[in-house]
């Protein structure tokens, strides 16, 4: 065990932080910092309509090119990630709920407003009241989420380096109110900020149905194991739903857990078993799995009994689960930490842990952030900072590019 880190270390930069979840594209006017940051890469997501060209953008004059850090330039600092968040997710629309009323790939029309009375909650009847209807309106034309999906797939194969997110589920978010509402705060609004946020918007009573967002997150995440890429996933009051909706996917394809008896009797060790199913043994092992390979649950807010379940070694996917100040403690910066983060971050074996930002600007806030969150895991693991800075880095590979 190494002795544990001060505060008074000197912070080792040089051994390479990596940003695990974050939102630079919110901010485009802080791109430019990126090179200039201590942090060596970001993870930076898309979430919505108005950012997937940002981060694409962004992409091309900052995506890494390779999966070697030997072999990164200083320009190269970014991994893209393409998704759809959850709090958009009423904007889309499936083929199973297309119901005429279609201009291109947008739903028109009494199409638009039966699209909302089916997806959003609390449910409406029908017909709708005026305030309802004029709600519905003043809401975007979902757009087909194949549509979207045709393009993902698209930039994952123009970037090979790319991963999948932001995408997930939210019980909690509700929709804000259209800018047409709020007239005056739109006059007064940041023009460096990228539409989709929501500013000072008040909140409508709506949000989108699980059930709805389920079909979102799903479609993703089977696009994802079609691609071999990761998924950075959002799980906000929904971490149940999170879990079934993955166990749909790899059901039927678990591990095999041998006892050393049945072991022995195979003739194999631990580890020649394990090889065996890490690398896909057999024929059925080697068609494409209809899971993604790697997900990390970011800014995990579940407790320590919600994560023990994804600690089952019959599950085929490699999780991790990272950790920010914004989120997980609530902007406390240099504050004691609490002692549910200590229980939670002790409960996640060392080989899962990521670290993130989450912010919606790079730069130095995002760099102080990221020291914050690294000094307070390596104190609670009792590592070395040197030590924790590596694998933790080490950890951000594996994720990002299934090292290891």
């Amino acid at each position: 065990m190494s002795t544990n880190s001060s505060q008074d270390d000197a912070f080792p930069w040089h051994l390479g932080i990596f940003d695990a979840h974050c939102h630079p594209t919110d901010t485009m006017s802080s791109i430019e910092t990126i090179q200039q940051m201590k942090a060596r890469v970001l993870t930076v997501m898309a979430t919505r309509a108005e950012d997937q060209d940002l981060v694409t953008s962004t992409a091309d004059k900052h995506g890494v090119k390779s999966s070697d850090p030997e072999k990164w330039s200083r320009e190269e600092c970014i991994v893209p990630c393409f998704g759809w968040h959850p709090w958009f997710a009423h904007q889309m629309y499936t083929d199973d709920n297309e119901d005429g009323g279609v201009n291109g790939d947008r739903l028109v029309g009494d199409a638009k407003l039966l699209h909302y009375q089916r997806v959003l909650q609390p449910s409406r009847p029908d017909p709708l009241s005026d305030e309802d209807r004029q709600t519905f309106i003043s809401l975007p034309d979902p757009t087909s989420f194949a549509t979207f999906l045709q393009q993902t797939r698209r930039l994952l194969q123009q970037y090979p380096y790319a991963l999948i997110g932001e995408t997930g589920l939210d019980r909690s978010f509700r929709i804000p109110e259209a800018w047409n509402a709020h007239l005056d705060l739109w006059s007064r609004r940041d023009s460096s900020l990228t539409l989709g946020g929501r500013e000072g918007r008040r909140l409508t009573p709506f949000r989108c149905g699980p059930q709805h967002q389920k079909k979102i997150f799903k479609m993703q995440l089977q696009l994802a194991a079609e691609m071999g890429r990761a998924v950075s996933v959002h799980g906000v009051q929904a971490h149940g739903l999170v879990l079934e909706t993955l166990s749909e996917l790899w059901k039927g394809h678990e591990k095999e857990v041998l006892s050393k008896r049945e072991r022995k009797k195979r003739g194999q060790d631990h580890a020649s078993v394990e090889a065996e199913m890490d690398s896909g043994g057999s024929k059925e092992n080697e068609k494409p799995k209809p899971y993604p390979p790697r997900i990390c649950l970011h800014s995990y807010s579940g407790n320590a009994s919600n994560f023990k379940q994804y600690l089952n070694p019959t599950i085929p996917v490699r999780v991790f689960a990272s950790f920010s100040t914004a989120i997980n403690l609530s902007d406390a910066m240099d504050e004691e930490t609490p002692a549910s983060f200590e229980e939670m971050i002790k409960t996640v074996p060392d080989h899962m842990l990521l670290v993130e930002s989450d912010l919606h600007t790079a730069g130095d806030e995002m760099d102080r952030r990221l020291e914050d969150i690294v000094r307070r895991i390596c104190r609670i693991k009792e590592w070395g900072l040197e030590e924790g800075v590596l694998k933790l880095g080490q950890n951000w590979r594996a994720f990002a590019f299934g090292e290891g």
